[in-house]
């Protein structure tokens, strides 16, 4: 198949595809005697399997080192598994810190009244605090 083919079929852009190969994400594909790329099947599944991991969170490195485990499929699953687990501690930190953030903007939004002069802005009062 050629790269719009591709593209379609595992829901991601031309220019992304091309993007894979320069990074080493997807393998750089035979070519046709016309010159054109040809993609095969392992083509589409990798790249789900990319669309699907930055859905997860994860990079485009974690990603590499996710298929690199992925192509060797007799070794132990500690390493995925681990790698898993890095990365859900991760998104547990930017949650409890989005949370902190969010917190303090409702507090904040919660004390300014919404009128008045901006002098008497408590919103403005606590960005401009010296930090304790």
């Amino acid at each position: 198949m050629q790269i719009g083919q591709l593209a379609d079929r595992s829901g991601v852009a031309i220019d992304t595809v091309r993007y894979y190969e320069r990074h080493s994400i997807l393998p750089q594909p035979q070519r046709q005697p016309s010159g054109y790329r040809r993609y095969s099947e392992d083509d589409v599944a990798r790249l789900r399997f990319v669309r699907r991991a930055k859905g997860l969170g994860f990079t485009l490195t974690e990603i590499r080192d996710l298929l690199a485990l992925s192509s060797r499929p007799a070794d132990d699953m500690a390493g995925l598994k681990a790698a898993a687990n890095e990365k859900l501690a991760d998104v547990e930190h930017k949650l409890a810190e989005l949370t902190r953030i969010r917190d303090g903007l409702q507090a904040l939004v919660a004390a300014c009244p919404g009128h008045g002069t901006l002098e008497r802005c408590p919103i403005l009062a606590a960005l401009s605090e010296e930090p304790a």
